[in-house]
């Protein structure tokens, strides 16, 4: 196998050198932050218990009905719209409720489901609240710079420009002339400059599968508006939220109260599933969304790849309760199976731990990668210093022979 000519092998070089140190600081942030996301709700947990953990108050006692649940967050907070009901019960977990609403001192509040008590609030990522807010804080650095709107698309830059570089870099492992590519693969030992080299290199190749799947991505997380027409022109698409239109005013009062939607759209689902020929399994939320009058029923189904919770997504009408669509996560169009595959896994949201303990180590093999890379950039220019002050030299040393001549 080999590679490119030298010309176009030495600006490939170039490329994925100064991608690489523009990248590398960034890289490095969300490799670490990422490798503890993939243990966000266990840390969660072990960081704040009083508000993710409870207890019956006896073997016996039952949770209290979502819907009543529901009911009960709305009326404690009255200045707050409580967009979401969540469905999706955790043993020995609180229920988040999420808050919207200007001037809320915090938007989401922890309430125990057998009792139906407030066990705490926070406002999500505003590290000034202490350890409480210490992994949503992860999270906004992991994603966003914690700068919110611009740090968005800064990081989709970022992953843009990394997975260019992914195929860059591979290139590159390319023999320049016919010779064994299998050597790239190697991890041989040697100076600290080789060794770095080597890791570099061959740790790359041995997890570019996944290091493309990470920063393609992000670039489905934070660069919508690049991802989306990719994909689309590549693969088929169902039609999702953004084809429902959007009313002239929002409609904050439905015709169809939060009870009543709760059984309509457990009704409607089960039709579909039967049309389908699919399997509901559990409920995760209902969702209303006032900007286009619609209920969002979301729930697991036989076509989710998730351990848990899950994004078959039903759409019916807030005010005649009709079906508006129906979102499956694969097996219904190409490039939704893509996508439901790609952020599932940078999530590390299947198969348990050991997808959550590989996806943290490959945080930390992003880490090393950025490290590596700066390394072998600062003995490269090192050399190349040298080289030039040894020239200057030679040169001075040959003018004074000369002009003693």
């Amino acid at each position: 196998m080999t590679g490119v000519d030298r010309s176009s092998r030495g600006a490939l070089l170039l490329l994925h050198r100064y991608i690489g140190l523009l990248l590398a600081l960034f890289l490095a942030l969300a490799g670490i932050t990422g490798s503890l996301l993939a243990f966000n709700e266990e840390l969660e947990a072990a960081l704040s218990p009083e508000l993710l953990r409870v207890q019956p108050p006896s073997p016996a006692s039952a949770r209290i009905d979502p819907v009543r649940l529901h009911a009960m967050v709305r009326e404690r907070y009255p200045e707050a719209f409580v967009q979401r009901m969540p469905l999706e019960y955790s043993a020995g977990r609180s229920v988040l409720f999420a808050l919207k609403g200007k001037g809320l001192a915090n938007d989401q509040v922890f309430v125990d489901p057998y009792t139906g008590r407030v066990l705490g609030e926070r406002k999500w990522g505003d590290i000034g609240q202490g350890r409480k807010n210490l992994m949503p804080f992860v999270y906004r650095l992991h994603y966003a710079l914690a700068l919110d709107g611009v740090g968005i698309l800064v990081f989709g830059v970022v992953a843009l420009l990394w997975t260019v570089d992914c195929f860059v870099g591979a290139w590159l492992t390319l023999p320049p002339r016919r010779g064994r590519w299998w050597s790239s693969w190697k991890l041989r030992g040697g100076s600290a400059y080789k060794f770095s080299f080597n890791l570099h290199r061959a740790g790359g190749l041995w997890t570019w599968a996944l290091l493309f799947v990470l920063a393609w991505s992000s670039v489905a997380f934070n660069l919508p508006q690049v991802y989306e027409p990719v994909m689309r022109s590549l693969f088929a698409h169902q039609r999702g939220m953004e084809s429902i239109p959007v009313l002239p005013a929002p409609r904050m009062a439905p015709a169809i109260r939060w009870e009543q939607a709760l059984p309509a759209a457990r009704r409607l689902m089960a039709g579909q599933a039967r049309a389908l020929g699919i399997r509901a399994e559990a409920e995760k939320t209902l969702l209303y969304d006032p900007v286009r009058g619609v209920y969002r029923y979301d729930v697991r189904t036989s076509r989710d790849i998730r351990h848990r919770g899950g994004h078959t997504r039903l759409v019916m009408d807030g005010d005649s309760g009709a079906l508006v669509g129906l979102w499956l996560p694969t097996g219904a169009a190409s490039g939704d199976t893509v996508t439901t595959w790609l952020t599932t896994l940078h999530m590390a949201a299947l198969g348990g731990w050991p997808v959550q303990l590989l996806v943290c180590a490959m945080g930390l093999v992003v880490t090393a990668l950025s490290a590596t890379g700066i390394l072998v950039w600062m003995k490269k220019r090192q050399a190349a210093r040298a080289v030039r002050h040894a020239r200057t030299i030679m040169a001075g040393r040959a003018y004074h022979t000369d002009w003693r001549q």
